[in-house]
């Protein structure tokens, strides 16, 4: 059975199952940077171990400091968080109101955190047939009816759609003439940095951007995030935390990884170069139709042959895990996801579902 948090990246209980060690998974259902952690933050954690004898710098003004160098921004534009989901999980304490519209398909969490604090929620479905993209008339009339929030994810995930800054832009004013508050997770917005709308989002009192530190920089283990806004915004959302949340390791990855240009660089060369040949050779497949993406991700359509969980079964017997996207509101049990690994990994995957689907089944 499934956890009701279950966001792909089950690894270890995959290993498990298989009697292997997660070493000889590859695991295409998390989107973690492929070239693993940094070398400049994994000297930052090894020499950091002394620190932990004293208390996390609840400030982590250091941290800020950084994040404002890196974008651009002043300290205060930035609450920095135990992951973009502990931010999500303190929102609904910090949003006037109690009716939240969601872009969806999205992010579960956003789901969860607001049924916690007793929201009314709804949903504007994007399809797959329109390619995600978000018709921006039908998103007005449904802010009209009374909407306190909204929730949407760029680039969207699962389906790695980029929606350009200049449609943020106009839904950042949908917003204010509906007097809504509006959430942009900006969670794999490191992908391709120049459309990010955190310019945008400073200057407004009723929006705030979420970022994760974890996708791009490979530490999901570790846990670090961070919101953007306005400062009286990012005081109040602040002082919702718990001290200590984000600890002394987390810190010290983050301010390293933030100055690890080379491996900013490389990351995006590769996942750029290896999406394309990653579609390219997807698209071969008959049976399989690939959604264009802007990140380090691809949602692909299972037009012909088992689902998307029967895939993930025959897969798993060959050490690769898949996510399956059934679970997602306006995708059915023919979607699937995977990451965009190394050209090695990739091949791998290619060469399984070669065989899977067969030629020109």
């Amino acid at each position: 059975m499934s956890h009701p948090h279950d966001h792909g990246g089950t690894i270890f209980a995959a290993a498990r199952q298989l009697g292997v060690t997660p070493a000889e998974i590859s695991d295409f259902s998390a989107s973690i940077n492929p070239l693993g952690i940094s070398p400049r933050v994994r000297e930052a954690l090894t020499g950091s171990i002394d620190d932990l004898v004293h208390y996390p710098d609840s400030s982590q003004l250091e941290l800020k400091q950084a994040l404002a160098l890196h974008h651009d921004l002043a300290p205060d534009n930035f609450a920095v968080a135990n992951g973009s989901t502990e931010l999500i999980y303190n929102l609904p304490l910090l949003l006037p109101g109690k009716r939240a519209l969601i872009i969806s398909p999205s992010f579960s969490e956003y789901v969860h955190s607001l049924n916690q604090h007793g929201w009314q929620i709804r949903h504007l479905t994007l399809t797959a047939e329109n390619n995600f993209a978000i018709n921006l008339v039908e998103l007005e009339q449904a802010l009209a009816g009374g909407m306190d929030a909204l929730y949407l994810c760029n680039p969207g995930n699962p389906n790695g759609a980029l929606h350009p800054r200049g449609v943020i832009q106009h839904i950042l004013g949908l917003c204010r003439a509906a007097g809504a508050f509006l959430v942009l997770d900006e969670a794999f917005m490191d992908f391709c940095e120049e459309a990010s709308a955190k310019h945008l989002i400073v200057q407004s009192d009723n929006a705030l951007l979420l970022r994760s530190m974890t996708k791009f920089f490979g530490i999901p283990g570790l846990r670090l995030g961070y919101a953007v806004g306005q400062p009286d915004l990012i005081r109040r959302l602040d002082a919702l935390g718990g001290p200590w949340s984000v600890n002394t390791l987390a810190q010290a990855a983050g301010r390293a990884a933030l100055q690890d240009r080379e491996y900013l660089q490389s990351t995006r060369d590769l996942i750029e170069r290896e999406r394309q040949d990653l579609v390219r050779k997807l698209e071969l497949i008959p049976q399989l139709k690939v959604y264009p993406s802007a990140v380090n991700y691809l949602l692909i359509e299972i037009r012909r042959g088992p689902t998307a969980g029967e895939l993930g079964e025959l897969l798993l017997r060959q050490r690769i895990l898949i996510r399956d996207c059934s679970s997602f509101r306006g995708l059915s049990e023919r979607f699937f996801r995977i990451a965009v690994r190394t050209q090695v990994e990739n091949q791998r995957l290619l060469d399984s579902l070669g065989k899977i689907f067969g030629p020109n089944d």
